[in-house]
């Protein structure tokens, strides 16, 4: 029963940034010994896919001092899902046109925030949130007061901290956001070279990290655009919710989907 679960946390600084794992089980040694493992494997991915990292092989790839069939298996799975992510968004979504050479960082915190999931869950977990810099994999369902509920994540407006502006409620499912927030107008139009003008935010709901992280980033660049995207069979449970980038107007599109 779930009140009769123990709540385990951990921050875990990886990837230049802070990786939040809350999860509940039966036993919280079994849940310590996992979010061990999530630790370890985030910080594996860091050695694999930093591309601030000089011996990373996405370092090494980007150099060209090494070929993609000499990388591990990860790399080339993230490549191949890449080039999915770039087919569905029509190139909106390109990690191939980053200055200096391949960069997924837009896919692959989700994805392995998703992988992390599946290490918790085999470790006894049945409710898991992993918030990774905003960008969240949940699981299970959230745990209030010893009873089962479903998770309640709020997407804040890019200019105002404090004010929320939509609440998305799902068990188990991942939620993207991309936008200005923080870091600015960082997201760079693949089509053009120039910074990305088609929203000011979009977030992403989907069963799949990775993919959810990749398509909010691909509306930053094709805003309105990209809504004719999920007209597509791949994005059948995805939806998206977007503020237009010169006015403070949002649109959304909402699907039968199971993450939700």
């Amino acid at each position: 029963m779930p009140n009769m679960q123990s709540r385990e946390t951990r921050e875990i600084e990886v990837w230049g940034t802070i990786i939040w794992v809350e999860c509940w089980g039966p036993s919280p040694d079994r849940l310590n010994i996992g979010i061990d493992k999530c630790a370890g494997y985030f910080e594996f991915i860091d050695q694999v896919f930093s591309t601030y990292k000089e011996e990373s092989e996405v370092s090494k790839l980007r150099a060209g001092k090494i070929k993609l069939e000499d990388t591990c298996a990860d790399l080339q799975k993230v490549w191949q899902l890449c080039a999915v992510a770039k087919e569905i968004t029509e190139g909106s979504f390109d990690p191939w046109a980053v200055i200096g050479g391949f960069d997924p960082s837009g896919y692959v915190k989700g994805w392995a925030a998703d992988r992390a999931i599946e290490i918790l869950k085999e470790h006894g977990a049945t409710s898991i949130q992993i918030n990774a810099a905003g960008d969240l994999s949940l699981a299970g369902g959230n745990i209030e007061d010893g009873e089962k509920t479903t998770w309640k994540i709020g997407i804040r407006h890019p200019e105002e901290a404090h004010t929320i502006v939509k609440v998305f409620e799902l068990n188990d499912g991942a939620v993207a956001t991309s936008g200005t927030y923080e870091r600015g107008a960082h997201i760079r139009d693949p089509h053009t070279g120039l910074i990305a003008i088609g929203a000011r935010s979009a977030s992403v709901i989907g069963p799949d990290g990775g993919l959810a992280d990749a398509l909010a980033t691909a509306l930053v660049v094709s805003g309105r655009d990209g809504a004719s995207w999920f007209s597509k069979p791949e994005l059948a449970e995805y939806s998206a919710w977007v503020i237009d980038r010169n006015e403070d107007t949002s649109w959304e599109i909402v699907r039968d989907t199971n993450a939700s």
